[in-house]
């Protein structure tokens, strides 16, 4: 073996470890750099406007930064204490109705249903009764319910110091990738040891993903979040805040979608109000998703990831899973940048590949 085949041998083992040692040191703040990366990349787009206004490039990113701060800390302390209260009074509500019958006649319309009569007759067969077995559900779920804001709540007075390190920390982070980041981009793709048309295909598909996921994704989530909670709060549904969270955070999901939210609320509202407010209600939804996934959708996500529904699924839940909600991102990015290396390679040392080119 050569002394120049040894030295590039030692190198890669060299960047191998010290990339692995530069892991470690980030691992506990791989969430705020996560999210600093993502939103450095949203804002994009208005940092060259700013800083082709404002004429410098480290004010126009500091003024980003603020408008960030701000519209993040306003509404999150507005939204937090509206769905504390409606955690509060829903524990409340449905503690006193389990502990007081309350469920009564939601009892008798499902031991009275159809369904619920085959249910309690297969039941018996093993020696269960449906009507007992209801109000201990019912109490069990206050329970649940009980103790899960209690340990939401007693969790995030215990983590309130870590919260604002990790925010602050996003910022500083968001300010230099807003300031500083496209020296960064270029410098990292003129390291990268790949033909150009290469280094083109895989920065390009990251960027596309990246701009495919959060803006067809993460931003009509929030659109339809906003517009279903707005026909929540008008309809008198109760915790219409919770909801509209709740409906914005499974519109992320590629199965089911906003409606594993909203049919629910319409069944509600037949029951509680008829069917006149249901039918509005679910006209309002589906013009809502009818418009967001059909014009709005498509204009923001552009040509799409290039990825196939499975690949896209597994990516955004694998991401989720190991990263929580930046994983929402950053597993399709990863798949997607993987595909492009699986082409270069193939194109590069795939015998066949090579004369057909």
């Amino acid at each position: 073996m050569d002394r120049e085949r040894i030295v590039q041998i030692f190198l890669l083992g060299s960047l191998i470890l010290m990339a692995y040692e530069l892991y470690r040191i980030l691992q506990p703040f791989l969430v705020p750099v996560v999210w600093a990366m993502l939103l450095a990349f949203i804002f994009h787009p208005l940092m060259l406007r700013t800083e082709h206004f404002m004429k410098n490039r480290s004010l126009a990113a500091l003024s980003i930064t603020l408008l960030v701060a701000l519209v993040a800390i306003i509404p999150a302390l507005w939204l937090t204490t509206l769905l504390a209260a409606e955690a509060h009074s829903l524990y409340n509500e449905a503690y006193t109705l389990a502990g007081q019958g309350g469920f009564g006649k939601v009892q008798d319309i499902a031991l009275h249903s159809r369904v619920g009569m085959s249910l309690n007759k297969l039941l018996n067969r093993i020696h269960i009764r449906l009507d007992e077995e209801l109000p201990k559900i019912a109490l069990q779920t206050a329970q649940f319910a009980k103790d899960t804001m209690v340990g939401y709540v007693t969790g995030a007075f215990k983590n309130l110091l870590t919260v604002v390190v990790d925010f602050g920390l996003m910022l500083v982070i968001l300010f230099y990738l807003l300031r500083d980041g496209e020296s960064y981009y270029h410098a990292f793709r003129d390291m990268t040891p790949l033909h150009e048309e290469d280094k083109h295909a895989v920065f390009e598909s990251l960027r596309v993903t990246l701009s495919s996921v959060i803006r067809g994704l993460l931003v009509t989530s929030l659109i339809q979040g906003v517009a279903i909670g707005a026909g929540l709060a008008v309809s008198g549904v109760p915790y219409w805040a919770f909801l509209s969270v709740a409906t914005a955070g499974v519109g992320l999901l590629p199965i089911g979608g906003t409606a594993l939210i909203w049919v629910p609320a319409a069944a509600y509202l037949f029951y509680v109000s008829g069917w006149v407010w249901a039918a509005g209600f679910v006209a309002w939804c589906i013009i809502v998703v009818t418009v967001i996934d059909n014009f709005i959708k498509p204009q923001l996500t552009g040509r799409g990831t290039g990825l196939p529904t499975l690949a896209l699924f597994l990516g955004i839940a694998g991401g989720l899973e190991a990263y929580g909600v930046p994983g929402l991102f950053v597993g399709p990015a990863v798949i997607a940048v993987l595909a492009s290396l699986l082409r270069a390679y193939n194109k590069s040392y795939n015998p066949v590949q090579r004369e057909a080119a």
